[in-house]
């Protein structure tokens, strides 16, 4: 191991993570009420121009009111783009009046370490003018060509949490032959997203953050949307989004390790406790050998249980 190590910035349950447009205030109840871990209040891409400021209000003012932190909801807002006059706003309002309630601010469309940058600053000079206690996390989205040819810069920014693959505008800033958001495209014999999303994840880890798929637009195929948050879990996702509140349940099951698989985990932890209490340094379990390594990989797979099991305790104590 190195002796350069970067440590998990910020561990949250982050299973599933509903986008909720900031224009369509009806929803805010709806997902409040849902069982989804993570919950970004939408000012970009799902909103109009004639609607940005009319949804930055909806957003503070839900936001202020509504108690999504007493029933377990981490809060994000995905602001708008840094090349628009909409993000300056986003985040002075938003922070400046209801900073208190929010977890995470999401950035779309990073390209370089600097837009990250921007918005650390910004959030940073309104915490300490407003005397804000908590902190206010900072999340990437990866969409662009330069993002993702600067993706390892970008996971090393400051006060990051965590970076999102964001498929569609990804694809159109390639020119990939697609118009399918999310899902494999029958002229391709694979996945075509699979080298992007490592890619992604890869600096992620490197770097103590947490690695987040993006949408899959088809809600009406819960089957595909499954495959694919599948794939994203075997690269180290750690959860994926949801654009309909179908698809809650099926990101909060994927991404949740299965009993069976958790109990092995634990046993492997124990078999090897137990080899170094007699100073090995390897043991074997149902037939074959595991070792530091098999551990490590185990610890994995109890850290992320332990959490969901703590924040169900929490959720349901606060019901």
């Amino acid at each position: 191991m190195s002796f350069t190590q970067f440590k998990p910035v910020k561990t949250r349950v982050q299973r599933s993570e509903l986008a909720v447009p900031g224009s369509n205030p009806a929803m805010f109840e709806k997902a409040l009420n849902s069982d989804v871990d993570f919950i970004f209040l939408d000012l970009e891409d799902a909103v109009a121009p004639n609607d940005k400021v009319q949804a930055r209000e909806n957003i503070i003012k839900a936001l202020q009111e509504l108690p999504w932190r007493a029933r377990g909801k981490t809060m994000s807002v995905r602001i708008n783009g840094l090349d628009t006059y909409w993000m300056y706003r986003d985040v002075v309002d938003v922070v400046e009046q209801a900073g208190e309630f929010l977890d995470t601010i999401l950035i779309p469309k990073v390209g370089v370490p600097a837009d990250v940058y921007v918005v650390e600053m910004m959030v940073a000079q309104i915490r300490e003018a407003k005397g804000l206690k908590n902190e206010i996390g900072l999340e990437a989205l990866i969409e662009t060509a330069l993002g993702m040819a600067n993706v390892e810069a970008i996971a090393a920014a400051r006060n990051l949490e965590a970076l999102h693959f964001g498929v569609a505008d990804f694809s159109a800033s390639r020119r990939s032959r697609t118009v399918v958001i999310g899902g494999l495209n029958p002229d391709y014999p694979g996945d075509q997203w699979h080298a992007a999303i490592d890619r992604m994840v890869t600096a992620c880890r490197a770097y103590g953050l947490r690695a987040i798929d993006g949408p899959f637009g088809d809600f009406n195929s819960p089957e595909d949307y499954v495959k694919a948050a599948k794939r994203a879990a075997v690269l180290g996702c750690e959860g994926k989004w949801a654009i309909h509140p179908s698809q809650i349940a099926l990101a909060n099951d994927v991404f949740s390790p299965p009993p069976a698989e958790v109990d092995r985990a634990r046993r492997i932890i124990q078999a090897l406790a137990e080899a170094a209490a007699q100073g090995k340094g390897a043991a074997s379990l149902d037939g074959r050998m595991i070792d530091a390594a098999s551990e490590r990989m185990a610890q994995n797979v109890v850290t992320v249980a332990d959490a969901i099991e703590a924040k169900g305790k929490a959720d349901r104590s606060a019901a």
